[in-house]
C-alpha cells in the first residue's frame, strides 16, 4: 500500500502550510524519503512470506511421515530388504531393513541432512534421485545361568549347555535406500552383521534388491528376503514386544532369508498379500555350489484389516500409537519349500532357520533318530493363521502354526513317514504411561512328536523420548526344553529355566 491522500494533507497542513516556498520542497522531500521506506518494507515482507512458504514445504512431509495412525497408511514393511509395503502404500515407521516412503520429483525439494520417520537421514534428494540413510542396533545384556546346565533329548542323549552371562554390542544393520531415476525404480543395499556370531558363518551379510513400483496392486522385487511365512517374517521386525527375539514356536515352524523374487500389493484398502519365489528355506551361510537344482521354494501371506484398513506402523505389535477405534488383523501364510541336506545353514549361523525335530535334534544331522539313517532331503510344507487386535493402548495378538515334513529321501529306514508338528502362539500388551511405558506378556507352546515345548515371557518397554525409535526393554523369559536357539538370541536349544535379558534399542 502507498501513502494515502490523507497523509499528504495532513503533511501540506498545520505549522508547514506557513513556510515559504522553500517549504514544499521540504515536504517533497519528506514523502519521497516515506516511499522510499515504504518501498523497502514491502520489499522484506515480501522475502519473510517466501520464506515461511519454503519452510511449510519442507514441514509437510516430514509431518506426514511422522503421522502414526492414519486409516490409509497401514504398510507392512519388509526386513531384509525387503522393499515394499504390505499394503502397496509406502510404510510410515521404519523398519530393518526396508524400503523407504517415496515422493514424486515435483514433491519434493533438493535437500539434505534430515532426519524423517520411515526413511531415516536424507542425505541426498533431487530430481534424479534419493539416498536415505538408516540404522538398526542394540546392546544387550544376557544372563542364562539360571537355566539347568545340561539337556537330554528324546534319544537319550545329554549333552552339556554352554550357558551364558555377558554384555554384548549385540547386532547392527547399516541402510541405504532410495530411487534412481524414476521413484517407483528402487533399492536398498545393507549391512548386517552380529557381534556374538562373529566367527561362524554368515556373521557379516552384506546384500540387498532392487525393485519396481507398477502401481498401488503390482510391485516386483529381486534380491535376498525373507519369506512371508509367519507374520515376524512379514516384514514386521523390528516392531515387535520383544526386543529381536520370538517365541520359541514362531523361531520353530518360520522359514528364513534366502535370495529370489517376489511381489506385493494391496487387492482393495482392507487386503493386502505379497508372495515369494526362493532358493531354499535359509541361505545365510549356504553357498551357490551347495545349493540343489530345483528353484522350488514357494512362501506367500495374505492379511485382512477391516475395521479400519490398518494396524499401526508395520502391522506390527503393540498399540505404541493409541488407538481411539478399534483396529483388526487376519492373515494367512503357506510355504512349501523341497530341502537338501547339503543346503542347510551350519549349526549355529544367525538367523538361520533349519527343521527340527520338537525336542531339538536337526534332522539333516548325521544319525537324527539314532539308527544309523541319514536323511538327504525332505518336503516342508508349513500354514499358519494370525489374528489381532489393538484399542487404546492394549494389544492382543495370536497365531497358530501346522508343519508336515515328508517324501523323505533317506539312507536307511525312517521312524515314520511323515512328521507332523503344530503349536501356537499368544502375545499381549498394555502402555501404562502413553508413549512412554509399555507392558507384555507372551507365551508359546508347540505339540510335536517329540515333545511339547514351551516359553514364556513377561517384559517392559520404556520409550525415554516417547517415540519408537529408541526404547529400553527388560525381560524375564521362562523355557521349558526349548527346540531352537543360537548365539544372537536369548534362548538356547534345550535351554530349560529362567533367562534375563536387558536390551537398548536404537532403531532409525
Amino acid at each position: 500500500m502507498r501513502i494515502s491522500q490523507a497523509v499528504v494533507a495532513a503533511l501540506a497542513t498545520g505549522p508547514i502550510v506557513a513556510g515559504a516556498a522553500g517549504t514544499d520542497a521540504s515536504i517533497e522531500a519528506r514523502l519521497k524519503a516515506l516511499e522510499e521506506r515504504q518501498t523497502q518494507l514491502e520489499q522484506q515482507l515480501t522475502e519473510r512470506d517466501a520464506r515461511i512458504r519454503e519452510l511449510e514445504a519442507q514441514v509437510k512431509p516430514a509431518a506426514a511421515g511422522a503421522a502414526t495412525v492414519a486409516p490409509v497408511a497401514a504398510p507392512a514393511p519388509t526386513p531384509a530388504a525387503l522393499p515394499g509395503p504390505a499394503t502397496g502404500a509406502p510404510p510410515t515407521v521404519a523398519t530393518t531393513p526396508d524400503e523407504p516412503l517415496f515422493r514424486a520429483p515435483e514433491e519434493t525439494e533438493s535437500s539434505w541432512g534430515r532426519y524423517e520417520g520411515g526413511k531415516g537421514v536424507v542425505l541426498v534428494r533431487g530430481e534424479d534421485a534419493e539416498v536415505d540413510f538408516s540404522v538398526f542396533t542394540y546392546v544387550r545384556y544376557l544372563n542364562q545361568m539360571a537355566l539347568d546346565d545340561a539337556y537330554t533329548d528324546a534319544f537319550g542323549r545329554t549333552r552339556n549347555l554352554d550357558l551364558r552371562n555377558d554384555a554384548q554390542f549385540q547386532k547392527v544393520t547399516l541402510n541405504f535406500k532410495g530411487w534412481l531415476f524414476d521413484p517407483d525404480f528402487r533399492y536398498l543395499f545393507y549391512t548386517w552383521t552380529s557381534n556374538t556370531s562373529q566367527g561362524q558363518d554368515a556373521q557379516v551379510v552384506v546384500a540387498g534388491n532392487l525393485s519396481y513400483h507398477f502401481n498401488d496392486a503390482f510391485s516386483l522385487a529381486g534380491g535376498i528376503g525373507a519369506l512371508p511365512s509367519t507374520r515376524s517374517t512379514n516384514y514386521t521386525f523390528p516392531n515387535w514386544l520383544r526386543v529381536d527375539n520370538r517365541t520359541i514356536a514362531d523361531e520353530f515352524f518360520r522359514g528364513s532369508y534366502t535370495s529370489g523374487f517376489w511381489a506385493w500389493g494391496k487387492v482393495s484398502d482392507e487386503i493386502g498379500y505379497r508372495v515369494m519365489l526362493g532358493n531354499n528355506l535359509s541361505q545365510l551361510g549356504v553357498d551357490a555350489g551347495e545349493l540343489d537344482s530345483g528353484f522350488n521354494t514357494f512362501s506367500g501371506a495374505l492379511w485382512w484389516m477391516p475395521a479400519t484398513g490398518e494396524y499401526g506402523p508395520a502391522n506390527g505389535l503393540g498399540d505404541f500409537e493409541h488407538h481411539d477405534e478399534l483396529a483388526t488383523l487376519f492373515g494367512v501364510n503357506f510355504t512349501r519349500s523341497r530341502e537338501d541336506a547339503q543346503s542347510q545353514p551350519g549349526l549355529n549361523d544367525f538367523e538361520n532357520s533349519q527343521i527340527r525335530l520338537s525336542d531339538g535334534t536337526l534332522i539333516f544331522q548325521s544319525d537324527p533318530f539314532g539308527t544309523g539313517t541319514q536323511v538327504r532331503k525332505a518336503t516342508y510344507r508349513m500354514a499358519a493363521v494370525n489374528a489381532g487386535a489393538k484399542y487404546r493402548g492394549w494389544s492382543l495378538d495370536g497365531e497358530y502354526y501346522w508343519r508336515w515334513v515328508d517324501d523323505f529321501n533317506a539312507t536307511g529306514p525312517m521312524p515314520f513317514d511323515e512328521m507332523y508338528d503344530h503349536g501356537f502362539q499368544l502375545q499381549g500388551s498394555a502402555m501404562v504411561l502413553p508413549q512412554s511405558l509399555q507392558a507384555y506378556v507372551s507365551g508359546s507352546k508347540i505339540f510335536g512328536e517329540y515333545g511339547d515345548p514351551w516359553d514364556m515371557a513377561l517384559g517392559v518397554n520404556w520409550f525415554p523420548m516417547k517415540r519408537r525409535e529408541l526404547r529400553v526393554n527388560l525381560q524375564g523369559l521362562y523355557l521349558d526344553d526349548s527346540p531352537v536357539g543360537y548365539a544372537s538370541v536369548p534362548f538356547i536349544v534345550g535351554g530349560n529355566g529362567w533367562v534375563f535379558t536387558t536390551d537398548v534399542m536404537l532403531n532409525f
